[in-house]
């Protein structure tokens, strides 16, 4: 018979290079967001004649692109820089994995100083050593914050590293940021003397339309499957559920993804719409819970308030007798999450911020609302989940854990 594992990389597949088809890989061309892509270059460009550039916050849902671009664009500085001899250095760090101040320098420090190890030294002086390699080489170091939102003091460490230059000469170096964040809330978090340190441009991401992620499918195909191996009707589904999901080209790859898994599993040599038909509820799950794992802390307490009370399966009443099925009060959902809140010991918004996190997580599809019609006492928004309240429930207690 031989070895499994033999037999394994032996069988047929419609892949050529799985990687390619991963949500995670970064393709040479990024189609559809050569403007975005020429603003943050014209941006960071001074860097090459030695000066500092603006701090940058980009914006955008899931799947718009945001952090390949800011990739792409880094990756070509590093590039370049060595003809110019220009001084700069650019980390990029994942705030989801390094969600404190102190995470955020250590990691920082890790690529400034491959060869040595700073755990266990204070915060001051991991930042300290950050500065001192600015100076030291004449770089204006760029530092891109994906998913900044969840730094949990990210107040501080925003302060810290836009006020650092004030303890760099003109001219001898210097920090700027690229925040990357999902939800366009969240410099409210910060605190006003840090605002008017910040000396920052915007960008947002737009979703991305039909034909677009049509586009973005058909070069990924090229680049992951072997010729002929997907057909048409595979890529126009994958790319017509994606942009019914917001425009999520995130979607879309891992669709064709797992459709393709689907046509390997059963011995098929082609991808057709029955496989991405078969694979979208797994793929919506796995959506689900990527989407909700990347909310900023107060939308995922609001959302869990919400999955849990619709756990309850309480049928709200009308003055005709009749009973709507999961629908949820707004009032009552606002009572219910700031106790939430005070459990896992967050501190409550206010009634402002919790309609404009309601208005984000309808905006991401998650919840839907609409005004109380008539039979409803009183006129108030109900709110509805739209996507199951254990998995909910589930993924942000993992959260919660991790």
């Amino acid at each position: 018979m031989g070895n499994l594992f033999e037999q394994e990389l032996n069988r047929e597949s419609v892949f050529s290079n799985r990687d390619a088809i991963s949500p995670y890989f970064i393709p040479d061309a990024l189609p559809f967001r050569e403007k975005q892509i020429k603003e943050i270059t014209g941006l960071l460009a001074v860097v090459l004649k030695g000066k500092k550039p603006n701090n940058l916050f980009v914006y955008g849902k899931v799947g718009t692109g945001k952090t390949c671009v800011v990739k792409h664009v880094l990756q070509e500085l590093d590039e370049f820089k060595q003809k110019q001899n220009a001084q700069t250095q650019s980390c990029y760090i994942n705030c989801r994995l390094h969600n404190s101040k102190y995470k955020v320098l250590q990691k920082l420090c890790k690529t400034l100083y491959p060869n040595e190890n700073f755990l266990g030294y204070s915060a001051s002086f991991v930042f300290d050593k950050v500065l001192d390699f600015s100076r030291a080489k004449k770089a204006n170091l760029i530092i891109a914050l994906d998913e900044i939102d969840k730094v949990k003091d990210l107040d501080e460490l925003v302060y810290a590293l836009s006020r650092g230059n004030d303890e760099i000469e003109n001219g001898f170096g210097g920090v700027s940021l690229i925040g990357i964040s999902n939800n366009v809330l969240f410099k409210e978090r910060l605190d006003a003397r840090t605002k008017s340190s910040l000396c920052q441009e915007e960008l947002v991401f737009p979703p991305y339309n039909a034909e677009e992620l049509k586009e973005i499918l058909k070069q990924r195909i090229s680049l992951a499957f072997l010729p002929n191996t997907v057909q048409e009707s595979a890529l126009n589904l994958a790319a017509a559920i994606s942009a019914q999901e917001s425009g999520d080209a995130r979607t879309a790859v891992l669709l064709l993804l797992r459709a393709g898994e689907l046509a390997d599993k059963q011995g098929l040599v082609k991808v057709s719409d029955v496989q991405v038909k078969d694979a979208k509820s797994k793929v919506e799950e796995e959506i689900t819970y990527s989407m909700v794992s990347t909310l900023p802390d107060q939308e995922q307490l609001v959302l869990y308030t919400i999955a849990l009370m619709a756990l309850k399966e309480k049928p709200l009443p009308k003055i005709t007798g009749q009973q709507e099925q999961g629908v949820l009060m707004s009032g009552e959902v606002f009572e219910e999450y700031q106790k939430v809140a005070k459990r896992f010991k967050e501190s409550n918004v206010s009634a402002r911020w919790f309609r404009a996190y309601i208005s984000e997580l309808e905006t991401y599809g998650l919840i839907s609302t609409t005004k109380s019609g008539p039979g409803m006492v009183g006129n108030t928004r109900l709110i509805k989940l739209n996507v199951e309240a254990h998995k909910v429930k589930e993924s942000i207690e993992k959260e919660i854990a991790g």
